[in-house]
């Protein structure tokens, strides 16, 4: 009967029913100080905090996988989304900007989704069955949608639409020229380490990441101005040249002057179209604005920020950026319209949409170079990780690390083109998460992985990144870009400075490939002039005789997409220039005892 059954336990089950939960409460949730990491910095304040650390293999608690998960995965978003959003936006559109709408939202998700599945592979590890070699770093260790193929990707495909491909159709061909070319990086992950390491020794790496930085970088502050095709057609708006290509005057009802390009014209200037209703020239102080909101909200964050807000610094500037662009007006017009965010699909998956595979030749050498630098770059990642996680790096265990993750890479590199994506590397930022937040537990890759895949498959994400303004966009990626930049300092920094030989690698390499990135068309085209650049003609007025065939044209584009690509050529002579120097003379010291003689 109800009423004769006992209303109290026994002190026994009692204590075991608090024992069961707490064993549940410390497999979700733990001992862990969310405090440490989540309560805001007083910038003047000198105590400093205590935080747990977790070690690769520890049993991290559910709750605190989840929130160190999401940590890494928004460190990564920022860099994630930006290759694939300007390769689509301003290399592959056909027709403007806004004409690959669906392309950007779906080259966005299938970035974040691919980085997701490929994140969680990579921690892992697996062992290949009969040998004695493996698939993955077994590390906190993230993979990502690398920048350094960004360069070569728009200088390719701007190259093969001026010879009459479709956007689409150059992308595929882009594709599948990177599946040949990864198998480089496959192929150098069975070799030792220390012998590509002599290879590629810190000064020939630092310059090829510096350069990759110096020459995003400027094209971050084209978006930041409201557009880089814009700002490579802002010419058109000097006075010299003004009357024969704008809308100065209208004759008998009829436009005289070459239509500007982009955006039309605003007031007979030439215009950006990229930033919502709202058309302005590049550099006009309303998309200055804009930018620099996102540069604000860095500063306030890094000044104020949590351990966790600084580890998320990149997504909440830009979220703070969006949010400022979406409130502001000007001339009544918006800078960020809903169609882009209506439009997109509620998820969406890889393969959603498909591109036609081809083979690029010129495309090669290039792609080949930035193969090899992100194999020295991946080594490097992988010893500041097992630095960041209190690891031995004379292990073998960092060996095997090494070998499967440069293995890793290319596999992956190659499995996302096959999947529609651009190559993958290691991201070196989240090693400075590790260092943060004092987990170095694999569990913590997984969730961000997952998170990754989450983001990619709900595909408004990627309508909300899309109907950005490139002001915005710019802002950030000025940032980011710049953030190259400094990790390839930190590199070079390793190497001696004082030898006169490494000055002298520095020097030309650098001097070249900040030259090109600061003057691009020395030797390549300008912007719709395909073809027509004076150190090699193709057409055009500096060209004799008849124009190029295509055995000629598909030479010059392979030659020139590496000389116009500043850490291409760069890396090229800082190689050459590594292993044809002789080593600095040995410095005697002078004694008066020895009759003068050094």
């Amino acid at each position: 009967r109800i009423f004769d059954r006992p209303l109290y336990l026994s002190r026994s089950k009692r204590k075991h029913t608090r024992s069961s939960h707490h064993v549940i409460m410390v497999q979700l949730i733990g001992n862990f100080d969310f405090g440490a990491l989540c309560l805001p910095t007083v910038p003047w304040g000198k105590s400093t905090r205590k935080m747990q650390f977790f070690r690769k293999d520890d049993d991290l608690p559910i709750l605190v996988a989840i929130v160190m998960g999401l940590q890494h995965a928004f460190a990564m978003v920022g860099g994630l989304i930006v290759p694939p959003y300007v390769v689509m936006r301003f290399s592959v559109a056909e027709d403007g900007p806004g004409s690959t709408l669906e392309l950007q939202q779906y080259a966005i998700a299938c970035s974040l989704i691919l980085s997701g599945l490929f994140t969680i592979l990579n921690c892992i590890q697996f062992k290949i069955p009969g040998t004695k070699y493996v698939f993955g770093t077994g590390m906190l260790s993230v993979l990502g949608t690398s920048f350094g193929f960004l360069p070569i990707y728009e200088n390719a495909i701007q190259t093969m639409r001026a010879d009459g491909y479709s956007g689409k159709e150059a992308y595929g061909k882009m594709l599948g020229t990177t599946m040949v070319c990864a198998f480089l990086e496959i192929i150098l992950s069975f070799f030792p380490k220390d012998k590509l390491r002599r290879l590629f020794p810190n000064i020939v790496t630092g310059v090829a990441v510096m350069l990759i930085g110096a020459g995003l970088t400027a094209t971050g502050m084209k978006y930041w101005g409201g557009g880089t095709v814009c700002a490579e057609m802002a010419w058109k708006n000097n006075g010299q040249v003004y009357d024969l290509v704008g809308f100065p005057f209208v004759t008998n009802g009829t436009q005289v002057g070459v239509a500007p390009f982009p955006g039309g014209t605003a007031g007979g200037k030439s215009t950006c179209d990229g930033n919502g209703d709202v058309i302005k020239a590049f550099g006009s102080p309303e998309y200055i604005a804009m930018g620099f909101s996102v540069v604000v909200m860095l500063i306030l964050v890094e000044m104020f920020g949590s351990p966790f807000m600084k580890n998320a610094n990149v997504i909440i500037a830009l979220l703070f950026g969006y949010f400022v662009s979406g409130v502001a007006r000007a001339e009544g017009q918006k800078f960020v319209t809903e169609d882009n965010i209506d439009e997109a699909e509620p998820i969406t998956f890889a393969w959603v949409e498909n591109f036609p595979l081809g083979f690029y030749g010129p495309a090669v050498l290039p792609l080949l170079i930035a193969f090899l630098v992100t194999t020295v770059e991946t080594i490097g990642d992988l010893t500041a990780t097992y630095d960041a996680s209190e690891e031995d790096t004379e292990s073998e265990e960092f060996d095997k690390s090494v070998q499967g993750g440069l293995l890793s890479d290319g596999v992956c590199s190659f499995g996302a083109a096959l999947a529609t994506g651009m190559p993958n590397t290691t991201f070196s930022q989240n090693n400075g998460v590790i260092a943060l937040t004092k987990c170095a537990s694999r569990r913590a890759g997984v969730c961000c992985g997952l998170w990754l895949i989450a983001l990619g498959v709900l595909s408004k994400i990627s309508g909300v990144i899309s109907s950005m303004p490139d002001c915005v966009v710019g802002g950030m990626t000025t940032f980011l870009f710049c953030n190259v930049f400094v990790s390839g300092l930190a590199v070079v920094s390793k190497a001696d400075l004082n030898s006169r030989r490494n000055r002298i690698i520095l020097a030309i390499s650098m001097g070249v490939g900040l030259g090109v990135a600061a003057i691009p068309w020395i030797f390549g085209d300008q912007r719709a002039s395909a073809g027509t650049a004076p150190f090699w003609p193709c057409t055009g007025p500096f060209r004799e005789g008849g124009d190029c065939n295509k055995g000629e044209r598909g030479i010059r584009d392979g030659i020139l997409i590496l000389l116009t690509t500043p850490y291409s050529i760069g890396t090229v002579l800082a190689m050459l220039l590594n292993g044809i120097l002789p080593t600095d003379m040995e410095v005697v010291g002078y004694s008066s005892n020895d009759g003068g003689k050094a």
